[in-house]
């Protein structure tokens, strides 16, 4: 059977359509909430570049290096698919990843931009950049120079043109108003030379996106309104001082009294005169929560009594031997403050001697801001309960704040004081993240739509 001729239009949505043939505007800002199908456009628009301008490449960059290949790398390839152009038309390269249409020798470059040298090289003077891809933008300026790196960027790759030269950014707006890229968008904004684009889910035809999806949004708007405004929609909706505001009675529940753990979690943040603490979470896939079990809390400064590693390891494996008898706790993975490695050695060696069950001791993955989000995340949908008796928990989730001058400076940084808890609760949900998001309504997937013949692992063919 005969391939349907592709209509280029109908594999975007409308308010992109324009872009796809009009390179007058030299800086084009794209931002959306989830599902804005900005990285799908911009596939089209770069395939569609290299094989309709015999003259003029594309470059992709991302701020790292090691995010390119499962990010724009594999969409550039799925816009071929969409555009069902044979593979044998390119030449596909993994290392260094370059996608190039071999009729006119026009190419698609990614690169990173770690470093000044990363994209030296890059420049060919019979096949300049026409076309600069920035992909999830705000890493430039969280990671990066901000705005200065993105006039340097500029400069580099507009050497040599005579015209039609123009730079794509892609981002999810940030929470907070006063961030730095929100704040360069404003300026940009003024600019006669600048269109910015916003979009949401509900500029996406339902059939691209899938019930499920559109299923997920509905569900947030309807748990936590602002996370769906910020999330789903991509509004700046500004940032609560205090970073759980969606914690309440209700996620404060007694543990079922005929319920068994044979899994449990374990956050732990360690302090000499700052406290100690050990958060211990149940992994209750029945009901898809991780339900809070019991508690250590130790303050050095505020008891005036001060403790060795030695002692807090003993502290440690007490706690779990009351679980263990209490709740069935078979194994537990334990994941501590990274500085705690003393402690860490210490507790292994008294589960030698000391217990039956299995302890698995992990260093803490100590990122904040993701963190706090999936904290966040499993607060709003439930999935994160805690014990009446986890009372200091319960207090520092009550009073942990953002720094307010943070705020209004464009970042977020939370008060460092009686967070010991909340460092803990965090490092545990991280660890165990990789089973949390299982339970949370489907998230976004990649978008395979419109040409489902063509759905094929991608990698296996080059």
């Amino acid at each position: 059977m005969a391939k349907k001729t592709v209509v280029v239009d109908d594999l975007v949505i409308p308010k992109y359509r324009r872009l796809l043939y009009d390179r007058s505007i030299k800086h084009v800002i794209l931002t959306s909430g989830r599902a804005g199908t900005k990285s799908s456009f911009a596939a089209i628009r770069s395939v569609t570049q290299i094989i309709s301008d015999d003259t003029g490449s594309v470059v992709v960059l991302r701020k790292h290096h090691n995010k390119l290949r499962k990010t724009v790398y594999k969409e550039m390839l799925r816009g071929v698919n969409r555009l069902q152009l044979p593979k044998k038309c390119f030449q596909i390269l993994k290392s260094p990843m370059e996608i190039t249409y071999i009729r006119n020798g026009t190419t698609i470059y990614f690169s990173g931009s770690d470093g000044i040298d990363d994209t030296k090289g890059i420049i060919d003077e019979s096949h300049p950049i026409k076309l600069v891809i920035l992909d999830e933008l705000t890493e430039f300026f969280d990671d990066g120079e901000g705005e200065e790196e993105l006039v340097n960027i500029e400069a580099t790759f507009i050497r040599g043109n005579q015209g039609s030269f123009q730079m794509l950014y892609m981002y999810n707006p940030p929470k907070n108003p006063n961030a730095p890229i929100n704040e360069w968008c404003r300026k940009m904004e003024t600019r006669d030379d600048c269109l910015h684009i916003h979009v949401t889910y509900q500029d996406v035809p339902a059939a691209w996106l899938g019930p499920d999806l559109i299923e997920s949004a509905d569900t947030m708007r309807k748990v936590d309104p602002k996370m769906y405004r910020w999330a789903w929609m991509g509004e700046s909706v500004g940032v609560d001082e205090l970073i759980y505001y969606m914690f309440g009675n209700a996620c404060i529940e007694k543990p079922p009294e005929d319920r068994q753990y044979p899994l449990c979690y374990i956050g732990g943040d360690y302090g000499q005169q700052n406290a100690t603490t050990y958060q211990v979470f149940g992994v209750d896939d029945y009901r898809h929560r991780l339900q809070g079990l019991a508690e250590f809390y130790h303050s050095g400064r505020d008891t005036g009594k001060q403790k060795s590693p030695s002692q807090y390891a003993q502290d440690a494996i007490d706690l779990m031997h009351h679980v263990h008898d209490r709740y069935g706790c078979r194994v537990f993975y334990f994941y501590l403050d990274p500085s705690a490695q003393g402690l860490q050695e210490e507790i292994k060696r008294l589960a030698v001697d000391e217990t039956d069950f299995q302890i698995r001791i992990r260093n803490a993955d100590n990122d904040v801001a993701t963190g706090i989000n999936r904290v966040q995340k499993a607060l709003a949908f439930g999935c994160l309960k805690v014990s009446p008796n986890q009372k200091m928990a319960i207090k520092e989730f009550g009073t942990y704040e953002y720094d307010r001058k943070s705020i209004e400076r464009g970042k977020e940084v939370p008060v460092k004081v009686d967070d010991h808890c909340m460092d803990s609760i965090r490092y545990m949900v991280s660890g165990v993240w990789h089973r949390v998001k299982g339970w949370l309504p489907a998230e976004p997937k990649d978008f395979d739509w419109k040409n489902p013949v063509y759905q094929e692992d991608i990698d296996d063919d080059i």
